[in-house]
């Protein structure tokens, strides 16, 4: 009997920036991963990462059936962003590093930081709208506009 296929490696990897990886970058992150499955390596940071994801974004997200509760903010490392091939910002600045031969994205999106759920629902709406188009770029191969 011939070996079972082995799971096709990732297309591409995607890390998310934001100052605290607790609200933006997490919803990015889960739709990503929702959406793309293990075609697309997933990866979020911050540069001031908080101590926990915000509650409203999860709640957000569980709305659409995507559970992030378990997500923990993390560091923004040169690390990070070397092994990701596309870089999405989202207001922090210049703090992410820049390295040749990755696609760097800043996308402008209100911080869902202290606001409550009706508020964050149009940001996350907002995530998903531009992930489907990331999506689609990623799966048009390299070349294509970002």
């Amino acid at each position: 009997m011939p070996p079972a296929p082995s799971p096709a490696a990732p297309i591409a990897s995607v890390l998310f920036v934001c100052v605290h990886n607790a609200g933006r970058s997490q919803m990015a992150a889960g739709f990503l991963a929702h959406l793309a499955g293990d075609r697309i390596e997933v990866r979020s940071a911050g540069s001031l990462p908080a101590a926990q994801v915000n509650p409203a974004a999860v709640e957000a997200m569980r709305e659409v059936g995507i559970d992030i509760s378990a997500a923990r903010p993390k560091v923004l490392t040169g690390e990070a962003v070397q092994a990701s091939d596309y870089v999405v910002t989202m207001g922090c600045g210049d703090a992410c590093p820049v390295f040749p031969g990755r696609t760097y994205l800043d996308w402008q999106l209100d911080d869902p930081a202290g606001r409550g759920l009706a508020a964050v629902r149009p940001i996350r709406d907002e995530i998903r709208r531009r992930i489907e188009a990331l999506i689609a770029v990623i799966d048009a191969g390299p070349g294509a506009p970002a």
